[in-house]
């Protein structure tokens, strides 16, 4: 029971980090197609969110690959939530044939 409680804090940590890149991907989208420097915006945010999610994911999982696999979890649960979120009234009415 205590390795299962030990494992909630990197599932958590996963989801928040899912959640900020997941999040930041679609706001950096959003943002991006407006500007004129479309692949300066797409560089900047895939390191700057990808730096954020490995110093996380190594600072909560150090060695441990359950304590990763519990994080990676929440980090894929968070990407479902994040996509249901975000998903425009267009796309749930039109499908393609």
């Amino acid at each position: 029971m205590h390795e299962a409680l030990a494992l909630m804090l990197p599932l958590g940590v996963g989801g928040v980090l899912g959640a900020i890149f997941f999040g930041g991907l679609w706001w950096t989208v959003r943002r991006a197609v407006s500007s004129p420097r479309v692949a300066l915006w797409f560089f900047g945010s895939l390191v700057l969110r990808m730096g954020i999610v490995l110093a996380g994911f190594f600072a909560v999982c150090g060695s441990d690959w359950r304590r990763w696999l519990a994080a990676l979890v929440g980090f894929v649960l968070a990407r479902v939530a994040v996509t249901r979120l975000t998903r425009s009234a267009d796309a749930e009415t039109s499908h393609a044939p």
